[in-house]
């Protein structure tokens, strides 16, 4: 027997599966009906602990060409069932990185809580009491998950990746685009990236609050003044906004799954988008227009410079999981660099 509890008391009971531990952080929900692989190897949700709000995960298995990263980033996992007859299981999936996850509760509810009283911090435990938790917000999650040495990938024309907690599939899609890919620490500065002489410059998606990864902002600031095509994803949009002057804020409880849709504003064409992410910029920065907003909540999903080549996006295009409708954008990028 395990329990999931909240830090306002509510406590789910269930069945251990997984790693016989207990964990806590951040409990956040993903309403993707596939996937499962890619949401728990992303290094966006390090610290925290991931509910699937579908009700059966794990039917198709566990696959190695699904992993984006070598390792599971989230503290633990929460599921209705799970799936325990293929040949890989997600239940060996989580023994083998230790990680603890609970089944056989009410995923629904769970997720009507959060969409109710915002995201929280919570735990699963071999009793169902409050007790202190862990608190990924007041780290800096970034520095926990980026290379800490350079890294080469591809051939073609340079592009200088700073790594906040990229996916393997953003690095497969600039590569996909004859492009020679070299993945920088986070805490590079703006002189070792353009020791690199790169044509551009992505910064990637990554886990936590921008506001604690400022260094990662002042070296974009730095990088401004060399006019490289820059784009940004998920994490990358606020940061690139930070950079340019533009203020962050926690989301209630975050955008999370495959079927979010984002209007083009210009074109007012509707795309569906994969996400993952808990913070957003308010507003655009000066001399910068919106280019995509979410058709749920009217966040800003993607901005462009009027004067300088820079645009980002807060969604993923690289997919992996989820609709490939704005894999385009990887095609913009490669057609901007001189």
């Amino acid at each position: 027997m395990k329990y999931l509890v909240l830090e306002d008391g509510t406590v789910f009971r269930g069945v251990s599966f997984g790693f016989d531990g207990e964990t806590s952080g951040e409990v956040v929900f993903n309403t993707g009906m596939t996937g499962y692989t890619e949401s728990l190897t992303d290094p966006s949700y390090k610290g925290q602990i991931l509910c699937q709000t579908y009700p059966l995960i794990g039917n198709y298995g566990v696959r190695k060409e699904d992993e984006e990263s070598p390792l599971i980033h989230a503290r633990g996992y929460v599921v209705s069932e799970h799936y325990t007859e293929a040949s890989k299981t997600i239940d060996a999936f989580l023994k083998e990185h230790r990680v603890p996850g609970i089944s056989g509760i009410d995923t629904r509810m769970l997720a009507k809580i959060l969409r109710t009283r915002g995201a929280m911090l919570g735990g699963i435990f071999n009793a169902p009491d409050v007790r202190e938790m862990y608190n990924p917000n007041k780290d800096d999650l970034v520095s926990m998950v980026t290379t800490q040495k350079i890294k080469e990938f591809g051939a073609g024309k340079t592009v200088a990746l700073i790594d906040c907690g990229v996916k393997m599939n953003i690095i497969r899609s600039l590569v996909q685009r004859n492009l020679r890919v070299i993945v920088v620490p986070a805490t590079s500065s703006a002189s070792d990236i353009m020791a690199l002489n790169p044509s551009g410059l992505v910064v990637s998606n990554g886990p936590g609050d921008p506001q604690s990864t400022r260094y990662v902002v002042d070296t974009l600031q730095n990088l401004l003044e060399y006019r490289l095509p820059m784009f940004g994803i998920c994490l990358g949009i606020q940061l690139l906004g930070a950079a340019l002057g533009a203020n962050t804020y926690k989301l209630k409880f975050g955008h999370r799954g495959q079927n979010h849709p984002c209007m083009d504003t210009k074109t007012k064409r509707c795309y569906m988008t994969s996400q993952n992410h808990g913070f957003a910029l308010r507003g655009v920065p000066e001399n910068a227009e919106a280019t995509m907003i979410d058709m749920n909540d009217g966040t800003i999903e993607g901005f462009e410079h009027k004067t300088l080549p820079i645009f980002a996006v807060q969604f993923h295009p690289e997919a992996a999981p989820g609709p490939q409708d704005t894999s385009f954008l990887f095609d913009k990028f490669a057609r901007m660099l001189p």
